[in-house]
């Protein structure tokens, strides 16, 4: 069986305290988009259950990737037999766009259908929320509404269809954990909720992400680079999650594709949705 685990963005991302565990309790919406990886997942030859990476080389060995973490949840749950998998991976690691989260998610979803195993969707997110907190989110595939540490999930109604992104990728990643220490967290000021029902153009300045100031003060390209797709006709533009991407939201592929070209020297992708 094959899936092509998609992308996401963040639309606003409140960091709202900090909990007794460590962790930060935030407010953001998911919202899937269409850049994916590949992976493949067939019943293994040689009795043994191995992850072959290609595409964008991964930081991590493939005992401890989470395709591997995911199976082995899966595996040991419900008794699985050994399987091969393969994973072309295409979007960027340390982007904020939660490559490798969809990709355990998509595994744990290929796997329950490849074996008939009956899961619930409500049932497999709770798994997958042990391997990271945006995992949840790409069982159900959606625009959510996430609190919590991003866990927790509710429907929310978003519609970008018809517009375009373009999403901007600098060489440098952005190190999660040490953007949540460089953040001082505090109450939303107006609930995403509100925001999100106002037209994309109206916001700039309402919609935001918490993590901007402090990734931006570190990586200055990237302040640069938001106020360029601003300056090109976005109706919208942030980063997304952690960094280190930041989109655009354009009204036609005319205007995101000629946005696109003045990133030369970054790896840029633009997308329909």
């Amino acid at each position: 069986m094959i899936t092509f685990p998609n992308a996401k963005i963040n639309l606003g991302l409140n960091i709202v305290e900090r909990r007794p565990d460590g962790y930060h309790n935030i407010e953001t919406i998911f919202y899937p988009v269409p850049l994916t990886d590949v992976l493949e997942i067939v019943p293994a030859v040689a009795g043994e259950t191995t992850l072959t990476c290609h595409g964008n080389p991964v930081d991590c060995p493939a005992d401890k990737n989470l395709v591997m973490k995911a199976y082995r949840l899966m595996g040991d749950r419900y008794g699985l037999p050994s399987v091969e998998m393969h994973l072309y991976k295409h979007i960027p690691d340390g982007a904020g766009l939660g490559g490798g989260s969809s990709d355990a998610a998509h595994a744990m979803v290929m796997l329950n259908k490849m074996f008939d195993l009956h899961v619930a969707d409500d049932e497999l997110a709770s798994m997958a929320a042990t391997l990271g907190a945006d995992c949840a989110f790409f069982v159900y595939n959606r625009p959510m509404m996430a609190t919590g540490i991003g866990d927790e999930l509710s429907a929310i109604e978003v519609d970008l269809n018809g517009k375009t992104l373009l999403l901007v990728k600098p060489r440098e990643g952005v190190d999660t954990r040490t953007a949540y220490s460089r953040v001082t967290p505090r109450p939303s000021v107006t609930p995403l909720p509100e925001i999100i029902k106002l037209p994309v153009m109206a916001w700039d300045g309402l919609l935001v992400n918490d993590f901007e100031p402090s990734v931006f003060a570190a990586l200055p390209q990237l302040w640069v680079i938001k106020a360029q797709l601003m300056d090109a006709g976005a109706l919208y533009a942030a980063m997304s999650g952690s960094g280190s991407t930041v989109f655009g939201i354009f009204d036609s592929d005319k205007l995101a594709e000629a946005a696109a070209d003045t990133f030369a020297d970054y790896a840029t992708f633009v997308l329909r949705l």
